[in-house]
């Protein structure tokens, strides 16, 4: 991990400085615009939400170490580089054969020696002995949860095609798809904690006294989690889920959010996590959460996403029988009762739940119609956004939900037909 994280910091510096010598007095212009709707970002991350970085102190000393970590010095090269010349010298560095591409490696494991940065795993170890240590005052304690948080987000922003190039091009050899080189990355950085004893130290932090702590905890939990099968086993086993689960019932919205984002990327995709899930009655928990209006609008939101995910997962293991939950009334009642909030984000992400749970071979047609009302549902969803329409702000995304919704009602009506053409 250690050579891995110093050849593409130091990659990414060296091919940055290349194209970006011009283009260190203006202004970062990389930001995003307009409506953000996804949710593949959690919400108070901060990387994401710390605003703009005051670039004004980041001078050419900088590079000569005054970075106290990988990540401050990541941050400085792609916020000082322009995007079209780092494409550009990236593609010319991918043209570069296998001898030249050593040779460039070599060059690059000189520069590292050099700057004598402590690697990821370096930073992980020291904040884990840190965690460990029961003196540590409170504002320590956050301080080396912090800094977990951030050791063990990926880098995923704007520049992403970039990171994956410089990966690529410090470790990989020639022909790995981009793909490939993003997922093993990921595994190598999540690994580490996993390696380190890292994992049983965060899940006992879980049942701290303190709020945010138990909250920042399941929140490392979580990134570390994302689909990534050794993380997600080594956890299991050491009994989180059952811990998670507990802290989604907190009194706190932000600590149950955080935790329930856990609980999802811990069983997502993975069969023996979600058969664990229910087993700790997460049906239950499901049906709680959907059905209760008072409920936090982010966990509603993320609840009603792990059903879809869940409904799409069983559809692809057509071996397995069907869950009985799915096919329960009242659970799909409160499903499609979502569809009447507000909150358009929640809508899309019922609509989803909704187009997966109607593909089951368990799910009644008439129980959509003369329990749940889904035509009446559905009806009431395309006059809001014949309304939002107008709205030249939510155009793109108010389209792109009736494309859903539309679906949805073909296949409601799909399995309508096909109910009244069964003989009784």
């Amino acid at each position: 991990m250690a050579r891995i994280s110093a050849l593409l910091a130091s990659l990414l510096l060296f091919t940055v400085m290349a194209v970006a010598t011009s283009s260190v007095e203006r202004e970062n212009k990389s930001s995003s615009f307009g409506l953000f709707w996804s949710t593949a970002k959690e919400e108070g991350d901060p990387l994401h939400n710390t605003g703009q970085a005051d670039d004004s102190a980041a001078t050419a000393d900088d590079i000569d170490g005054g970075f106290s970590t990988l990540e401050g010095m990541l941050q400085w090269a792609i916020g000082h580089s322009d995007p079209v010349k780092l494409k550009e010298k990236a593609q010319d560095v991918q043209r570069l054969s296998p001898l030249e591409l050593r040779q460039r490696q070599l060059e690059i494991q000189e520069l590292m020696e050099k700057l004598k940065m402590p690697s990821d795993a370096q930073l992980m170890q020291i904040a884990l002995d840190d965690l460990q240590n029961l003196s540590l005052s409170l504002e320590d304690r956050h301080r080396a949860l912090e800094e977990l948080l951030i050791l063990v987000e990926p880098i995923d922003n704007a520049n992403g095609n970039i990171f994956s190039f410089v990966l690529a091009v410090a470790i990989f050899p020639l022909g790995c798809s981009s793909k490939e080189m993003w997922l093993t990355s990921l595994r190598f950085c999540f690994s580490d904690m996993c390696k380190l004893g890292g994992l049983g130290v965060i899940i006992r932090e879980l049942d701290h006294s303190d709020s945010d702590v138990r909250k920042i905890s399941a929140w490392i939990l979580g990134k570390a989690s994302q689909n990534n099968p050794y993380v997600q086993k080594q956890a299991l086993e050491l009994g989180a889920l059952a811990t998670l689960m507990k802290m989604v019932n907190s009194s706190s919205a932000d600590e149950a959010t955080k935790a329930f984002y856990a609980v999802s990327a811990l069983i997502r995709n993975n069969m023996a996590g979600q058969q664990l899930f229910f087993a700790e009655a997460g049906d239950k928990m499901l049906q709680d959460i959907l059905s209760s209006p008072s409920v936090d609008i982010r966990l509603r939101r993320k609840a009603v996403f792990l059903v879809g995910d869940l409904v799409e997962c069983q559809l692809e293991k057509v071996d397995k029988t069907e869950m009985p939950f799915f096919s329960n009334r009242l659970f799909l009642k409160s499903v499609v009762d979502l569809t009447a909030s507000s909150d358009l984000d929640l809508q899309e992400k019922a609509l989803v739940a909704i187009k997966n749970l109607l593909q089951l071979k368990t799910t009644e047609a008439m129980v959509f119609e003369e329990f749940c009302r889904l035509g009446e549902a559905l009806e009431r969803i395309k006059k809001q956004l014949e309304n939002l329409m107008l709205e030249d702000d939510h155009r793109e995304y108010v389209t792109d939900v009736e494309s859903l919704r539309k679906e949805v009602e073909r296949a409601f009506q799909a399995k309508l037909e096909n109910a009244r053409a069964v003989p009784t």
